[in-house]
């Protein structure tokens, strides 16, 4: 997905967004502790086809509002792309609102 154009990045954007708005249950636990239950989490999304947006974000444990008790948001994740409002780690590869959240984040 990163080599699409803005107008797909837009409208992928706003499938994420309308289907967390209509409640999809995602992974948000167990947050990755160390690289070993960090790097599971990779295999899983490895596994996934590419086109797979809904697969992506259950295993990613998206949420549309911060998470956790600290409120981490993607814009302080250091995978997320403030100019491009985009996560770069290469197993997610998607456009994502400075707001959101995913279990990947990472200082």
């Amino acid at each position: 997905m990163s080599r699409h154009n803005a107008k797909d990045a837009a409208q992928t954007l706003r499938r994420m967004a309308e289907m967390m708005e209509a409640g999809l249950e995602t992974k948000t636990e167990p947050f990755p502790e160390n690289a070993v239950a960090f790097a599971k989490i990779l295999d899983e999304l490895r596994a996934l086809d590419a086109d797979d947006l809904e697969g992506r974000l259950v295993i990613g444990g998206f949420v549309d509002h911060p998470y956790g008790p600290e409120e981490q948001r993607c814009q302080e994740c250091i995978y997320f792309l403030v100019h491009r409002r985009w996560c770069d780690l290469p197993e997610l590869s998607v456009p994502v609102e400075p707001h959101w959240w995913c279990r990947l984040w990472k200082i």
